[in-house]
């Protein structure tokens, strides 16, 4: 079930593998490194030879182009997609060959540019299915006689989507079903989703897509307080620079799958290659258009 708490899409993952859950990551701090990521669809080169590290309550952006390698490198790190050359750590352990799911369950969330919201439940039971997966306390039997036990880990769960919603800005929306939602409240339910069983480690894809002023707000504190509250590091890409720029410590920018240039807001503003390639000048927009697939570089065709 936790691999619905990360929003995966239900295709091209890995199977889950079996191993068991003794102490979700999200528990402590971890940080997260993407060492030497190599990637090849055939002989394009989608990622090559990149290294990031994302320390805890960290907030780091992860910008480019169209068809820079972005999307490819958080299918790397969050399980979907596995490297032909390089290691993914977690905590500083080797989980390059682990599931999607293990990854979640110790404390690895991540959001996806495209909405991965379940129209039919409301806002709030958006949220406690991404608590299911830790077991309800007794199994059927307990549900059918209401055990203490069930009872008691029900109202937890409740009270921590209740203390998340409002955290997001939601709590009026509790109710409502998720399918009739405008585009930058289900972005923000998503996010909250996400964080709903506390993570370790948060992959934003594009948070502030479709979002208003008021409610890339929101996301920003949001974001912050995961971070600087909560020890949460946190990984985004997003196309708004200004949005970048604000709420992350340091960029790592890509381009045709290598790490063009890293740093801090001020010092990948200003860098040379980063205007050429991807930030422009105030008098010329960003010259490249990207691949003929978009974001993430080429890869197979997928049914959904």
């Amino acid at each position: 079930m936790n691999a619905l708490a990360m929003n995966q899409p239900p295709d091209g993952r890995p199977p889950a593998d079996q191993s068991p859950v003794v102490r979700p990551s999200s528990d402590r701090p971890s940080g997260l490194t993407a060492s030497h990521i190599t990637v090849r669809f055939g002989g394009i080169r989608a990622l090559d030879d990149v290294t990031l590290a994302l320390r805890p309550g960290e907030v780091c952006g992860l910008i480019g182009p169209n068809g820079a390698g972005k999307t490819t490198l958080f299918d790397v790190l969050s399980g979907i997609r596995r490297p032909d050359r390089g290691r993914v750590l977690l905590g500083g352990a080797d989980i390059t060959r682990r599931s999607p799911v293990w990854r979640a369950r110790h404390g690895m969330r991540r959001t996806f540019q495209r909405q991965q919201l379940f129209g039919q439940l409301t806002v709030a039971d958006n949220l406690l299915v991404a608590q299911e997966w830790r077991g309800g306390g007794g199994g059927f039997a307990a549900d059918l006689v209401a055990a203490p036990t069930r009872r008691a880990r029900e109202g937890a769960r409740r009270a921590r989507a209740a203390a998340v919603l409002r955290e997001c800005g939601l709590d009026d929306l509790a109710g409502r079903y998720a399918s009739g939602l405008p585009v930058g409240r289900a972005r923000m339910v998503e996010l909250a989703r996400a964080v709903a069983d506390p993570p370790a480690v948060l992959l934003l894809d594009e948070p502030a897509s479709g979002m208003t002023a008021t409610e890339r707000h929101q996301l920003t504190a949001v974001v912050r307080h995961l971070a600087d509250e909560e020890g949460v590091g946190v990984l985004l890409v997003e196309h708004n620079v200004a949005f970048v720029m604000e709420v992350c410590a340091r960029v790592v920018v890509l381009d045709l799958g290598r790490v063009l240039a890293e740093g801090t807001a001020a010092e990948v503003r200003a860098d040379p290659k980063v205007r050429d390639a991807y930030l422009g000048t105030a008098a010329e927009p960003p010259r490249r258009p990207g691949g003929p697939t978009g974001r993430g570089g080429p890869s197979p065709p997928r049914s959904r």
